[in-house]
């Protein structure tokens, strides 16, 4: 894995304190394929009802360039009463299912999918709690959480207990809040929810302030010129939101057809400008199929993408002492990630194939969509390493699934990624003395 003249790498010769650096440049790749929590996503069924089968999984994400699956979990039994621990282990299962292959679940909960009639705030407070070692103990696999619960589809709209859409009183908004801060409560701060619509998130929190753990989710995107209700004023809202989803996940699903407005030309504006990480690929397969032209753009750009640009690193470093890299990363998608994600500086010996992972500070989640961010630290080398070559490798693992291959980011560009480590190659060696 080291340099190869079709990567057309580019080595200048810089003097950075008593060792010579090398500058690779790095070649951008076209090329579709897996990353973590972001992407087309699967929903095949109720995820309550229906069993996850791994090797349909693991086949979605391997052959289809698909990391994540729609994971809705009913409770219709349950409207009165606590949730029962065959549903609960039912649950377990699933989840465990979607971490053995290799991918993350968007998880929403909901009470029916057919009439009003859902639970009360009391009630829906007493399962979250049933729910919440649920939610903490998985983690790792959990994508997002949609706010649900509330409505028809847990999507907040034909609802018995909150309120009916245009009939909200005050004491239904009390409610819906009090669902929503519930939730928050019990869902790991490492992750966050969405909500159905920016008016209610902006009635519930206001919009003077930064509510970083609640994002957006559009199930009728482009659908009509509000997405049949999402917007109720689109010349406050789309700002909001532009703005809002530079910090919280955005995602969702396609209704129906509706040219222009469902054709490639806004959709990939609105794609880019609410900073878009997910959307359902079986879900509304006719707007999709008018996709044709966007569609491998919309594709590889939906959630980040991230690619290296150029990188200058030392020849030698001495054991004990400071080895500084400097390398940029370019983000060709959408939107920055929306999880917690660890960067690191691996170095591996070229003899014995031992790796050191050294820390490095960058947070991904302020790689910003269209922009450069530049990695520019020096990490101490420790001083009990072998001596001899390393070759340098850049790692963003899953902190919660660090052992995972498969979860880690790869980057896109040619000839760097190593799929049975999660390593990017860096094309570049040190010399440790």
């Amino acid at each position: 894995m080291g340099r190869r003249p079709s990567e057309r790498l580019r080595l200048a010769s810089l003097l950075t304190g008593s060792s010579l650096c090398s500058t690779v440049t790095y070649p951008g790749s076209s090329e579709t394929f897996a990353n973590p929590e972001r992407g087309f996503y699967h929903h095949t069924g109720e995820c309550n009802a229906s069993t996850f089968d791994e090797a349909t999984l693991r086949t979605y994400r391997t052959s289809q360039s698909i990391s994540l699956v729609m994971c809705i979990f009913y409770l219709r039994e349950f409207k009165t009463s606590p949730i029962s621990a065959s549903a609960l282990a039912h649950l377990q299962s699933q989840l465990d299912t979607v971490r053995r292959a290799g991918l993350k679940v968007v998880l929403r909960f909901a009470y029916t999918d057919s009439d009003d009639v859902d639970a009360t705030p009391a009630q829906v407070s007493s399962h979250l709690d049933q729910l919440a070692p649920y939610l903490r103990n998985n983690a790792d696999v959990i994508s997002v959480v949609q706010a649900g619960l509330i409505g028809t589809w847990g999507e907040w709209w034909d609802t018995r207990n909150y309120g009916d859409e245009g009939v909200i009183n005050e004491q239904n908004w009390r409610d819906r809040k009090a669902v929503t801060d519930k939730l928050l409560s019990v869902v790991p701060t490492s992750r966050a929810i969405q909500l159905r619509t920016p008016k209610f998130k902006r009635t519930m929190y206001g919009t003077s302030t930064t509510v970083p753990r609640i994002g957006h989710h559009n199930d009728c995107f482009l659908a009509s010129p509000d997405d049949f209700g999402t917007y109720e004023n689109p010349s406050v809202e789309y700002p909001y939101l532009q703005q809002d989803t530079l910090r919280v996940p955005m995602g969702g699903e396609t209704c129906v057809v509706n040219p222009p407005r469902s054709q490639c030309p806004t959709a990939t504006s609105e794609l880019a400008g609410f900073h878009w990480s997910y959307l359902n690929t079986d879900y509304n397969r006719d707007v999709l199929a008018g996709w044709s032209p966007c569609i491998a753009d919309v594709t590889r750009k939906l959630g980040y993408r991230f690619a290296l640009t150029s990188g200058t690193y030392p020849s030698s470093a001495t054991r004990g002492g400071s080895l500084p890299v400097t390398i940029g990363v370019r983000n060709d998608g959408y939107a920055a990630p929306y999880n917690p994600r660890n960067v690191r500086l691996v170095l591996r010996n070229t003899s014995s194939g031992a790796l050191t992972r050294l820390a490095l500070s960058a947070d991904p989640r302020t790689w910003a969509a269209g922009a450069t961010a530049s990695i520019n630290q020096s990490v101490t080398v420790p001083s009990n390493l072998a001596t001899g070559q390393y070759q340098l490798f850049l790692e963003l693992p899953d902190p919660l699934l660090a052992a995972r291959p498969e979860y880690s980011i790869r980057l896109a560009n040619q000839g760097t990624w190593d799929a049975a480590t999660g390593l990017n190659n860096l094309n570049a060696t040190v010399t440790v003395r």
